[in-house]
């Protein structure tokens, strides 16, 4: 197991729990309800997850002295991301794009890992971030930082825009828009062949490959993993390679890159889905040379989360981000246009 597949495990970071109380069901607390219907779950969680408003009754959220009833549906969005309370402030540069009292917009270097997990605890995004707000508020609590954050991540060697909540009521608010597919999220793509639709859509369930246990791969009759739609549009043709956007409706982890290979196009550099090497075009030497030259340009996957739109969660206002696109794909592109054109 290589680092980024411990932090790209899930990039669904909240699962949603419903419970229908039954017809007979005794008025009782809700905290005390809920301790008894969720495993491992302790009064204390819960208690934070009321006030944090991750738990709804019939769509509202509640106070835990709520007693429940017969017909009562509950909501709970629970958060996989595990406890962690050893994040260790670290004094890592990252680039802020928008920050008020609710939320953080990063635009991420490429490998740069979002979150620690057990191959890499530190010289993460989210070590960063906790340095960072530690000088604007020495009293934070580290343990909270790190569950309280993350909402979604991008992969350790894609680019561009992630948002990260400040607050355990943002991080709710925007984790419920990510759970039902409401943000925008639009990425920049460099894929190898001719894409021959100027625009489709991929449609296949994505999960874990069932022998190569790093890798993801594509289910098309939804017979494992889950449910992954992508949108993509051709933005330019260089013959062997084609700049394309996709637009997400779902997050699945390397959704892009698996969905991409699984028509065809693996994304140029990919060294996990067989993008890293020469897919299109002869193997003559030039050529050789000249794509050779590309990957140690560009010496990752090429893609760049471009575009990001939510709406705030106190606001309750439409917010809209864009990204420009790194130097190493800027080049990459503009390499492919001149060859594809001379």
């Amino acid at each position: 197991m290589n680092e980024e597949e411990l932090n790209d495990d899930a990039e669904e970071l909240f699962e949603k729990i419903n419970i229908v109380c039954a017809a007979g069901q005794e008025p009782l607390r809700i905290d005390k309800f809920l301790m008894n219907r969720i495993e491992s779950a302790t009064r204390n969680k819960i208690q934070q997850a009321i006030e944090a408003e991750r738990v709804l009754v019939n769509e509202h959220p509640i106070k835990s002295n709520y007693k429940v009833k017969p017909g009562d549906t509950i909501i709970i969005y629970d958060t996989k991301l595990p406890e962690s309370a050893n994040i260790i402030p670290e004094n890592i540069p990252f680039k802020i794009v928008y920050e008020d009292d609710d939320i953080l917009v990063i635009d991420k270097e490429a490998g740069m890992v979002v979150h620690p997990g057990s191959g890499n605890p530190n010289g993460t995004l989210v070590n960063a971030v906790a340095w960072y707000l530690k000088q604007q508020n020495p009293n934070i609590n580290e343990a909270d930082l790190a569950r309280f954050g993350l909402v979604h991540r991008i992969d350790k060697n894609t680019s561009g825009l992630l948002v990260m909540a400040k607050t355990p009521k943002a991080m709710t608010h925007l984790a419920k828009q990510f759970f039902d597919h409401t943000v925008h999220r639009r990425y920049v793509a460099l894929v190898w062949g001719d894409v021959v639709n100027s625009e489709g859509t991929i449609h296949s369930h994505v999960g874990r490959h069932q022998r190569f246990r790093k890798l993801f791969t594509t289910y098309p009759e939804g017979e494992y993993g889950k449910d992954a739609i992508t949108h993509y549009k051709i933005l330019e043709k260089f013959n062997y390679v084609t700049l394309i956007e996709c637009r997400l409706e779902t997050g699945r982890t390397h959704q892009i890159r698996v969905h991409m290979q699984s028509i065809g196009h693996p994304l140029f550099n990919d060294d996990l889905y067989g993008g890293d090497k020469i897919v299109k075009g002869t193997v003559f030497s030039k050529y050789k040379q000249f794509v050779e030259n590309c990957f140690a340009i560009c010496s990752r996957h090429a893609l760049h989360a471009q575009q990001l739109g939510f709406v705030h969660p106190t606001t309750k206002k439409q917010m809209y981000f864009e990204s420009e696109l790194p130097e190493d794909m800027k080049a990459l592109i503009e390499k492919w246009r001149k060859y594809s054109h001379h």
